[in-house]
């Protein structure tokens, strides 16, 4: 396929967390100066609007109303991408572990991810976008010339938060990560709506024990066979 199409091309990058696909996401949206859309962001500002509402996280139809209506921006700063809730950064208000078991939770309910759907297919953008999620190619842009499923195991990935959290001076157990990333990997591959799995047409990659540098190398690559850019 090449970028001759009408539409600007989507490069979906989905996985399970701490697979490394916002990292690998970020890097190729600075590569190919994409748009980036970090899709797991807008179930996360859903869960803190939430928390912060104190509303139950198994109303759905509350849940889906906030989805609906949230007052939420993307800004690049210094590289990163800040996200912005009613005016205010919570780009690491949203990285916080009861934000993202609450955040998978919301994400299983049918009616907040219809609500988020349009929002999503909406950062489709010239030249292009890279959206890193974990239905972007399965159900949000199926139509996408390029599509990564990226995965590793669960132990790596419970080691990879682990660092990640003590770098920032938060002291963590290994087997509690370990049991909270296999409970989040169990109910997103099991929901009704949407649930974690390789679009038919996607390139499974595990970087179990592969550096980012060699991920990012191999879907350049894949980028460049499909749709004639790098």
């Amino acid at each position: 396929m090449s970028e001759t199409s009408d539409r600007p091309p989507v490069i979906t990058i989905d996985g399970p967390s701490g697979s490394g696909k916002g990292t690998i996401a970020r890097l190729l949206a600075g590569r190919l100066n994409y748009a980036l859309l970090d899709s797991g962001a807008l179930y996360r500002l859903t869960a803190l609007a939430a928390l912060e509402r104190g509303a139950d996280l198994t109303d759905e139809a509350t849940l889906t109303e906030i989805a609906a209506n949230l007052d939420i921006s993307f800004e690049l700063r210094d590289g990163e991408v800040a996200a912005i809730l009613a005016g205010r950064d919570v780009s690491h208000d949203i990285r916080m572990e009861r934000v993202s078991m609450a955040a998978s939770k919301v994400a299983a309910m049918p009616g907040v991810r219809a609500a988020l759907l349009q929002r999503q297919r909406d950062f489709r953008q010239s030249p292009g976008l890279v959206a890193d999620g974990r239905d972007m190619g399965t159900t949000v842009f199926p139509d996408a010339p390029v599509k990564v499923f990226l995965t590793a195991s669960a132990e790596e990935r419970a080691r990879r938060r682990e660092a990640q959290l003590r770098e920032k001076g938060v002291s963590v157990s290994l087997r509690d990560l370990l049991e909270d990333i296999r409970a989040r990997d169990a109910r997103d591959m099991n929901r009704e709506t949407s649930p974690l799995a390789p679009a038919a047409d996607a390139v499974e990659l595990d970087s179990t024990g592969v550096g980012i540098d060699e991920v990012l190398h191999t879907v350049l690559q894949l980028v460049r066979e499909r749709i004639g850019r790098a």
